[in-house]
């Protein structure tokens, strides 16, 4: 759990963390220098923990990425299953043993869970559910799409060793993306979950939000026209060519087409767009991303 300035719900989120059906939980916080009462929730919480043991690190104090990742490259954490927590959502009682049954089938083989979202207001009252995709979840999709939240994911320990590893060598841009990539680009399954089991909290501080309605289809589309969508993938592709060796021969090529889609000649740029596989979840997804190709903006 990444923290910083979260006492006005972290409560609620560790309370229900505790309600856990799954039985044993080491909680690792690593908080950016909050100034609520933050600290002051997490050393309470960690004299009454009774789940397992209950950490907490100074951040590195430069933003959330930067924050999970320090969690991400703590080699004192080892467990056979790691899941990303936000501090200011509520998990239902059975979203970690949902997430181990899914898990479990794949044994040594690098997997990821992650799942929709329960949306909800500053109150915790449902305002609507995150979208629900349907086509499969690898690679090709994670190289120009995020689909599901850290909130939500959880890693078995092959996925949690590959995405240390790729931690140590590079930033990123945010940690579900990167774990995505990493993990389907590292020949991982990622396994995306119809059924949500976090209510996902919308409110003021949120700094990354539910990405639902018009409103954000609209800053999607902003982004991508913008050149934010340019930056984003440039830092991603910048992370990925730090762990080259990870990928898969097969990751490796989509990787390439994706590049040279990136800055050939027009019709040149459509052709490897095409031949490299990359897709979005949507149709108007797909549009948006074939659009920015024609514009000279992936």
């Amino acid at each position: 759990m990444a923290t910083f300035n979260g006492a006005r719900f972290i409560d609620e989120q560790l309370r229900s963390i505790d309600q856990q059906t799954w039985p044993i939980i080491d909680v690792w916080t690593s908080d950016d220098g909050s100034t609520d009462g933050t600290l002051g929730a997490l050393e309470r919480w960690a004299v009454y923990w009774s789940k397992g043991d209950f950490m907490r690190l100074p951040g590195p104090g430069r933003g959330f990425a930067a924050n999970f990742r320090s969690l991400l490259t703590n080699a004192k954490i080892d467990a056979d299953y790691v899941a990303f927590c936000d501090q200011d959502d509520v998990w239902l009682a059975e979203k970690t043993q949902a997430a181990v049954a899914a898990l479990e089938i794949y044994g040594s083989r690098p997997a990821l869970y992650c799942a929709r979202t329960i949306i909800t207001d500053a109150d915790g009252e449902e305002l609507s559910r995150s979208p629900l995709f349907r086509r499969p979840p690898d690679f090709a999709n994670a190289l120009v799409q995020s689909i599901g939240g850290g909130n939500t994911m959880v890693l078995n320990r092959a996925a949690h060793q590959l995405l240390r590893e790729a931690a140590t060598r590079t930033g990123f841009v945010s940690h579900d993306w990167f774990a995505y990539l990493i993990v389907a680009g590292g020949g991982g399954r990622v396994i995306y979950d119809e059924t949500p089991h976090v209510r996902y909290r919308q409110h003021g501080e949120n700094l990354v939000g539910s990405n639902q309605g018009w409103r954000a289809r609209l800053a999607r589309m902003k982004a991508a026209f913008g050149g934010r969508f340019v930056r984003w993938n440039d830092d991603n592709l910048a992370a990925l060519d730090a762990c080259r060796d990870l990928l898969t021969p097969a990751a490796t090529e989509t990787l390439h087409r994706f590049r040279q889609a990136r800055s050939g000649r027009l019709p040149d740029r459509l052709v490897d767009l095409w031949r490299s596989g990359v897709y979005r979840q949507t149709a108007l997804g797909q549009v948006s991303l074939y659009a920015a190709g024609l514009l000279g903006k992936l």
